[in-house]
């Protein structure tokens, strides 16, 4: 299975790179809210908790149009052809990362392509293969 995963945990400065890269990537503008990864702070409200999909799959289970499906590495994919742009995706994600912006017909997601890996000058994210 491919995914995006925090490997330094504690070495996120909160830069939002990560974020710039994904969305830019997805929309081709800087919109932290239509960013596929999110830093949010931990429970002492300031150390920064850099937050990625784990491929779950809930998404998929959501989806009525069947959009979503797993590819063979995994990943958890969008069709945009079929998505419909219901929304029910984004509700369903505990983590709030599948993206649904008003400006589009479908939906997004982290699809591990490693763009916000390349993005982060401290190296908190990697892709894993398992």
């Amino acid at each position: 299975m491919k995914k995006l995963v925090v490997a330094k945990k504690d070495a996120c400065m909160a830069c939002k790179e990560c974020e710039i890269a994904c969305s830019e990537a997805f929309y081709k503008e800087f919109d932290d809210t239509k960013s596929c990864i999110q830093i949010g702070v931990k429970k002492d409200g300031e150390t920064p908790k850099p937050m990625v999909c784990v491929q779950c799959g809930k998404c998929a289970e959501a989806c009525p149009e069947g959009a979503i499906t797993q590819n063979a590495k995994g990943v958890y994919m969008i069709n945009k052809k079929k998505c419909v742009g219901c929304g029910k995706c984004v509700e369903a994600c505990p983590f709030g990362l599948v993206v649904k912006a008003d400006d589009k017909e479908y939906a997004s997601k982290c699809i591990a392509c490693g763009i916000c890996v390349k993005a982060c000058p401290m190296e908190v994210l990697e892709i894993k293969e398992a």
